[in-house]
């Protein structure tokens, strides 16, 4: 209260780095409610074989993986998700490469108009959002442009209301064939026949699976959280850097604490000359660097979940296409006691030199 001024520059420090560490855990959070979403409004197999991260699994999933699990008596649909790229009327997209009708039964596409049955050599299917962008609707050409050269003119004949895991377009492997460079499968959604329980299921395609280069096996669960995982390790990077802006505005707040222990020298001498004692004044200056460090934090968190309400808000994308706001409570009270913890760690040096202080001197102090 005797230096405002000073006061709340110093908790701005903390509250800007608490606010960066706040948004980005919320934002990260909502990625994560929308993967999740995503998954569960989207996957209507059991489980899904994704090619590992790192080492050979990298280039994707065999073609044959798919028709293989499909054999066996446990599974009633696999299908396989490859990709592709092509210009659509002049605008370069993405393509899933798939079979559009087994497809239906693995994911849940929506509201579909027209048929996935016939796609054929030169059919087309189209997510919604997408078609009516481009100004795309059943009966309709769009001509697409191969990366070999190639030009062809494919009639829509599906238009789907749900792209979250199938993609803006989808094409038969046979339309694909004749330009691609390189077949491979991004993903395999897994639909289990009747009375097949999720472990014999998952143990039976483990076993196919692991003939292709050992693919990894996910339940539903586990394939969002494995989704996930990036927003897992960009956070930790993040945290890693905020840290160091944390400790800087922590060294703020011991600082401001010496110099008003420096100024204030008669003053404590004072207190303890009336009785003070020595427990009782550094109790007073950690207090004090709490009250500051607290400030600094809730403001911090107040500033960094409306940002990342802002931030999800102005995301791409609308209706169920829109980013999921999701506030993790546990790892924002986290940073709310380490904040405090923080605080009273912050003030260590400044009220043990305070309570050091002799009475005599302080009191004779100018």
């Amino acid at each position: 209260m005797r230096s405002p001024g000073r006061t709340a520059a110093t908790a701005t420090a903390l509250m800007i780095g608490v606010a960066v560490v706040t948004l980005f855990t919320v934002f990260g959070a909502s990625l994560k409610a929308t993967m999740d979403r995503t998954v569960d409004r989207s996957f209507a197999g059991d489980v899904a074989i994704g090619a590992p991260s790192f080492g050979a699994g990298g280039r994707g999933l065999s073609p044959r993986l798919a028709p293989a699990v499909a054999a066996l008596p446990e599974v009633d649909t696999a299908v396989g998700l490859g990709r592709g790229v092509a210009e659509v009327d002049g605008r370069g997209r993405a393509l899933t490469v798939t079979d559009p009708a087994a497809l239906a039964r693995t994911l849940d596409l929506g509201d579909v108009r027209g048929s996935l049955a016939g796609l054929g050599t030169d059919g087309l299917a189209v997510a919604a959002d997408e078609a009516a962008a481009s100004g795309l609707a059943p009966g309709r050409t769009a001509e697409l442009t191969f990366t070999d050269g190639t030009r062809q003119s494919f009639i829509v004949r599906a238009v789907y209301e749900r792209a979250d895991l199938a993609g803006d377009y989808l094409v038969t492997r046979e339309a694909w064939a004749p330009h691609r460079t390189q077949d491979a499968d991004r993903f395999v959604a897994v639909a289990f026949a009747d009375g097949v329980s999720v472990a014999d299921g998952k143990a039976a395609v483990t076993a196919v699976a692991d003939r292709y280069g050992q693919p990894e096996v996910q339940t539903r669960e586990e394939y969002a959280a494995a989704s996930a995982g990036g927003i897992d390790m960009m956070l930790t990077l993040v945290y890693a850097l905020l840290a160091l802006a944390v400790l800087i505005a922590l060294l703020g707040i011991a600082n401001t604490l010496t110099l008003a222990v420096h100024e204030r020298t008669r003053e404590l001498g004072l207190l303890r000359a009336v009785g003070q004692t020595r427990a009782q004044l550094r109790a007073m200056v950690r207090w004090e660097s709490v009250l500051v460090a607290a400030f600094g934090t809730l403001g911090g968190l107040t500033l960094g979940a409306f940002l990342g309400w802002v931030l999800v808000r102005s995301s791409a994308g609308s209706g169920d296409s829109a980013l999921a706001f999701a506030v993790p409570l546990v790892p924002l009270a986290t940073v709310a006691l380490a904040g405090v913890a923080a605080g009273v760690a912050a003030a260590w040096r400044p009220a043990r030199r305070a309570g050091r202080l002799e009475i005599l001197r302080a009191i004779a102090t100018e």
